[in-house]
C-alpha cells in the first residue's frame, strides 16, 4: 500500500453542499435558506439563551453575592494519602505530581488531617490544617509551610 492509494472506508465521507450554483443544482438561488426570515439573512437565528420572547432564565434567576477574582485555589489531599511514601521521605508538590497523588498543584497544596499516617514524613506545603499538622508531628515529621 503507498500513501497515494489510502482512501477513506467507503461511505464514511461526504461532499460538501455546493451552495448557490444555479437551479438545477437544487441549492441554488436561496442556497436552502428559503424565503426571507432572520435565519435567511446574514448572521441570522435566535440569541443564546433565547426563549420565544419570554423572559430568559439568565434574567429570571437572582443574582447574588461575589467571586473574588484573587483568591487562591489549594490542590487539597489527606493525610491517608501520603501513606504511599516511604519512611523518611521529603514530600513536595513535584512528589505528589510524580506519584500520581495531584494532578494540577494550582496555588499551592494543602493538606488535610483526614486519616492516619504512620511514617516519619518531611511535608512541604502551602497549608496545613491543625490536625494535620499535629498528627505529622506527632509521628516525628515536619509540616513545612513554604
Amino acid at each position: 500500500m503507498k500513501l497515494h492509494e489510502i482512501s477513506p472506508a467507503a461511505g464514511s465521507t461526504t461532499a460538501p453542499k455546493r451552495l448557490g450554483r444555479g437551479v438545477g443544482s437544487g441549492l441554488g438561488k436561496t442556497s436552502g435558506k428559503g424565503h426571507k426570515g432572520s435565519k435567511a439573512r446574514s448572521g441570522g437565528g435566535k440569541a443564546q439563551g433565547f426563549e420565544g420572547g419570554q423572559m430568559k432564565l439568565v434574567r429570571r434567576i437572582p443574582k447574588r453575592g461575589f467571586t473574588n477574582i484573587y483568591a487562591k485555589e489549594y490542590a487539597t489531599i489527606n493525610l491517608s494519602a501520603l501513606e504511599a511514601f516511604e519512611d523518611g521521605a521529603v514530600v513536595d508538590a513535584q512528589a505528589l505530581k510524580n506519584a500520581g497523588i495531584v494532578k494540577n498543584a494550582k496555588d499551592g497544596i494543602k493538606v488535610l488531617g483526614n486519616g492516619e499516617l504512620t511514617k516519619k514524613l518531611t511535608v512541604k506545603a502551602a497549608k496545613f490544617s491543625k490536625s494535620a499538622a499535629e498528627k505529622i508531628e506527632g509521628n516525628g515529621g515536619k509540616a513545612e509551610v513554604i
